[in-house]
């Protein structure tokens, strides 16, 4: 088992107990079944499962040694991120936008003042938990420079998130907007992502 925190905050609060400290790692995890259907017709069902729960739990690993939650509304992934040591945070049809937005905020009610998302599907992550310092946000593109695969945002400046195609210009845009200091990572293991079959020769 990972080392990190294991509990259930519902959408109605944080545990009770101790603050996790002023950083951690916020990982939105979809249904394994249903994540990456793109990939359907390059893998069987179960081998898409697998795959993306190898990922997910390499982004984990990656998230030590600071505390790090898995935001998700399904409970077959709810109960496999307990195993691996997380804080788990229910947010039902949300969307991902939505599930990040209120994974931060459950975050920053426990005493976090940084936190990093990063996608699930980084299939080679590392080093995410010792990102160097910066006061302002942390951003690291797809290796296409169209999605954010990394953001590491101040928590109590209301920064909204914006996943999907394009998103990496939208989040430059949010952090003008709320004239956050930028800085935009180049780690090509980070940038890596999966999505489509011919992106399987990566994985």
């Amino acid at each position: 088992m990972i080392a990190g925190t294991s509990t259930l905050a519902t959408p109605t609060g944080a545990r009770s107990g101790g603050l996790l400290g002023p950083r951690a790692v916020l990982v939105p995890v979809k249904s394994f079944g249903d994540a990456k259907q793109r990939l359907g017709g390059a893998m069987s069902e179960e081998d898409r499962a697998a795959l993306v729960r190898r990922m997910a739990a390499r982004v984990l690993e990656a998230a030590v040694p600071l505390p790090f939650a898995v935001v998700c509304d399904d409970t077959e992934v709810a109960d496999w991120a307990r195993h691996q040591g997380a804080l788990v945070i229910w947010e039902p049809g949300r969307g991902l936008n939505g599930a990040v937005q209120a994974g931060v905020e459950h975050l920053a009610a426990m005493g976090v003042t940084y936190v990093t998302v990063a996608h699930g599907d980084l299939p080679h992550a590392r080093e995410l938990g010792t990102l160097a310092p910066f006061e302002g946000v942390t951003l690291q593109p797809d290796r296409h420079g169209n999605g954010t695969n990394v953001i590491r945002v101040p928590t109590g400046h209301e920064f909204h998130f914006s996943y999907g195609p394009g998103s990496f210009t939208r989040h430059l845009a949010e952090c003008r907007r709320l004239d956050l200091p930028t800085l935009v990572l180049d780690v090509p293991d980070l940038a890596l992502d999966i999505d489509l079959p011919a992106d399987l020769e990566w994985a």
